[in-house]
Formats: structure tokens, sequence, C-alpha cells
């Protein structure tokens, strides 16, 4: 990507360009590139005010050419209300390698990932289209409790979610999935209801029969993993007691405590599941090709970035790693 933001723009003077609401910051305050001394600055401090999303890109990029514009365009539209921080993944190694050990996927560019109250909160990879990207901010803001286009119909799915409500759960985003079959929202919580209802054939099924610009998705991507585990976990519960006196007669059998951390999970207890990797982590990081971090990493893809469990593992990780 060799011109990212014209110098010679509206935006890059502070002045509002084409689009911009009434009213908005300047430009030069919404999008802003960002390198390893001005992030916790411009991304994790700013995004305890109002949702940041960072687009990782690279020079040699040829979709990042594409969507970085759509990127400025739908931010501005958002007139404040969302920020965009640019990352050149090339100048700015060492940052991109300590978000990677944190479990952000930037094996592929361009990347975005979605910060709110200082946490990642949703990400996506490859070049939306400029619809998917407006959902994608929609949906954003609607966490943060700002004002979005109405979305009756996936609100109450996620709300009958949330109440334990899977069946009509199911039926919400069966709905909204039939009338947007690219919503990748709807998709995901779709396979996920089938997943709680233990149709796991169908979930699979879902998962297989969406399209391959929403396969990377990371709603998509978090069932997926919902998925795996919960096969892994079926397994792993029959031996529970088992790996429980493996690890009372040897503290460092890391299989055990790696095993016992899936079935943890699969019987619903997210936290222990995640103190059992951490504790692996704390004994040996580095042992069998730091299987535990990788773990615990398909666990926070599994549980959403926004889950209270992954955001407090996450910390302790970071400090395991970093201290």
């Amino acid at each position: 990507m060799n011109t990212i933001f014209d110098p010679n723009s509206p935006a890059a003077s502070g002045g509002a360009p084409p689009g911009t609401p009434p009213g908005a910051p300047p430009a030069a305050d919404i999008i802003k590139d960002v390198d390893q001394k001005t992030f916790m600055q411009d991304v994790v401090q700013a995004s305890r005010e109002v949702p940041v999303l960072v687009d990782f890109w690279a020079t040699w990029c040829g979709p990042c050419k594409q969507l970085t514009p759509t990127l400025e365009k739908v931010v501005t539209a958002a007139g404040g209300r969302v920020r965009l921080a640019k990352i050149d993944i090339d100048k700015n190694r060492a940052l991109v390698q300590q978000l990677a050990q944190l479990g952000l996927p930037l094996q592929s560019v361009p990347t975005v990932a979605a910060f709110w109250q200082g946490q990642i909160a949703d990400l996506f990879q490859g070049a939306l289209p400029e619809g998917e990207v407006k959902k994608f901010v929609e949906a954003l803001l609607k966490l943060a409790g700002g004002q979005m286009p109405a979305a009756d119909l996936l609100a109450e799915a996620k709300a009958a979610a949330e109440e334990g409500d899977h069946r009509g759960a199911l039926e919400l985003y069966a709905a909204l999935a039939q009338a947007e079959p690219e919503n990748a929202e709807a998709l995901a919580g779709l396979a996920r209801s089938l997943l709680e209802l233990g149709e796991e054939e169908q979930a699979r099924q879902v998962l297989e029969g969406v399209p391959a610009a929403l396969k990377s998705n990371a709603a998509i991507a978090g069932v997926r993993s919902a998925l795996e585990l919960a096969e892994a976990g079926r397994k792993a519960r029959e031996g529970l007691a088992g790996f429980e006196r493996r690890l009372a007669a040897d503290p460092d059998d890391h299989e055990a405590r790696i095993e016992l951390a899936v079935a943890l999970n699969a019987a619903g207890e997210r936290e222990q599941a995640a103190e059992a990797l951490l504790e692996a982590i704390r004994r040996d990081r580095a042992w069998n090709e730091e299987a535990a971090r990788k773990q615990l990493l398909q666990f926070f893809e599994a549980w959403g970035f926004a889950d209270p469990a992954t955001q407090a593992a996450r910390r302790k990780l970071s400090a395991l790693l970093f201290r």
C-alpha cells in the first residue's frame, strides 16, 4: 500500500473530508497512523472513550489497498463514534509479536481488531466489502452503547441466547440467516444455538456452508473452535478423575493438566479451565511447543473476546508472558 492517507487531502490537514457528519471531530483525531510508541495512548487508552478499529496492513499487501479506504470511509461516516488506528506490521514487528503472544492472529493481513474498554472486542481478516464493514462497526457500536441502525431480529436472538432460550434463539437466527445469507453473526448464532441444543452435526453443516468470504470472521471462527472443544471435551470428561489423580501424583504432568482444562471447559467451568492452563504455563511455558498457551488461545476464540473469562485470563496471560 504505497499511499494509505493522502497528505494533501482535507483529512490530512485536519479538515473534514466529504461525507463527514456535521459537528464531527477533525479527521486527524479519528484516523491515525499508530506505532509501538503511541499504541497505548491511541488504541488502548482511547478505546476507553470510543471503540477503536486497528488496521494491521503492509505495503506489499494487495487486499490492504482495497480495505483501508473502505475502513476510512465507514469510520468517517460514523462521525467520531469510532476511531481508526493504522499499523504497518513491517515497521512495528515487536508490537505485532507481543500482540500475537496474547492471541491476536496476525499471520496474514489485512487484519482488523476492534478495541473497546482496553480489550479486544472482535476482529476480522481479509478485505471485506463495505456492507460487511458497516455491519462490523454497527455491532461494535451496539456493544459500546452507541447509536446504530435497527437490528431488532438480531438483538432478539442474542437476548434469547443470553437467557438460555436456545430454541427461541435458533428460530430467530434461522430467520435472519434466511433473509441475509451472508450475515456472519446470524450464521454464527445459528450454529452456536444448534451446538447448545446438542445438534453438533447440524452445527457443523452450517459452518461448512458459510460463504468463503466469511470463513475467517471472528464469530464464525469462535463457533468452529467451540465445536472442536465440545468434541474434545466429551472425550476428556470421561477421564476427569484420572487427570486429577495423575496431577496429584505428578504436578508437572502437563499433558494431564491440559486434558483437565479441556474437560473443565466442556463442563462449563471456564475460569477453572483457564487457571489450569495458566498454571501449566507458569510451570513450563515451552512444553510441547507451548501447547498450554495455544490451548488457552483456542478457549479465547471459542468464548469470544468480550467474554469475562477471556478478559480475565488474557490479563493473567499477559502478566505471565511480559513480566
